[in-house]
């Protein structure tokens, strides 16, 4: 048996300004943006040649859910973003603005760093020893 996980919610304030975000601050490429009716719409993003799993962006439409935009994991890190160069795409979003709550540092498995989306969820920026 062959499964996987395809796609992982993120849930958002506005389409608009998560696609723009995860596009030019994060190099994401948006794999899917269709309307659905009714304000929704599918918005699947990626890194360009990932074979992981894509984020669909949902965006938040009762009390509920927009109450957890931006902790969707009460706090700890939700999301690992692998890298094969770790100083190039840190760069690249300092350049871009991207929070990051600490400064970059060497573990035992390679280097890490913790950044913030737009929302204030905490990922990690990871590139691994043997990458």
């Amino acid at each position: 048996m062959k499964r996987s996980i395809a796609l992982v919610t993120l849930v958002v304030s506005d389409y608009d300004e998560a696609l723009a975000f995860f596009v030019d601050a994060l190099g994401f490429a948006v794999i899917e943006d269709t309307p659905l009716g009714g304000g929704k719409r599918w918005a699947v993003v990626a890194p360009p040649g990932s074979t992981g799993a894509s984020l669909l962006l949902a965006r938040a439409v009762t009390p509920e859910q927009l109450a957890h935009v931006g902790n969707q994991t009460g706090g700890r890190v939700a999301f690992f973003l692998h890298t094969d160069d770790f100083w190039r795409d840190y760069r690249h979003m300092q350049s871009r603005g991207v929070r990051f709550a600490e400064e970059p540092r060497q573990e035992p498995y390679g280097t890490v760093v913790v950044f913030y989306d737009l929302y204030g969820n905490k990922w990690d920026l990871v590139q691994h020893k043997d990458a």
